[in-house]
């Protein structure tokens, strides 16, 4: 009796079979994965369940400072919180576009802002140390 000959398989089929028998391993992984899941979840749980405690502002922060002549000319010189004193100051930046338009980190100062700052461009988180320093 001779032997008949099968039919050579296509690449799509070879590959379908070849990914069949991987995929029957991968239930094993997924079981280690749950447990793992599970024990990452706990501690998750267990902080949402803690009482929430509502944030106060720092008193520092709000207590009115007055500003020097060199800010007064920018903000005004009537005493403010350090919060508005820095919103004033954006609100001048931005009125008056001096923020690098290349980097909008970067504020590119103006006559009144260099008696302040005391250079020509100064970056968005320098600009506090600049400020604390014309208040009192």
């Amino acid at each position: 009796m001779a032997k008949e000959a099968k039919p050579a398989k296509s690449a799509p089929a070879a590959k379908a079979a070849s990914t069949a028998k991987t995929t029957a391993a991968a239930p094993k992984k997924s079981t280690a994965t749950k447990t793992t899941a599970a024990k990452a979840a706990a501690p998750k749980a267990a902080k949402a369940a803690a009482p929430k405690t509502e944030r106060k502002a720092n008193p520092a922060l709000m207590k009115p400072m007055t500003p020097s002549k060199e800010l007064g000319a920018v903000v005004g010189t009537k005493p403010l919180p350090r919060t508005e004193v820095v919103s004033k100051v954006w609100e001048y930046i931005k009125s008056h576009k001096l923020q690098n338009p290349k980097n909008g980190r970067e504020i590119l100062a103006d006559d009144k802002l260099k008696k302040v700052f005391g250079t020509d461009k100064v970056t968005m988180f320098e600009m506090n140390k600049h400020l604390n320093a014309h208040l009192s």
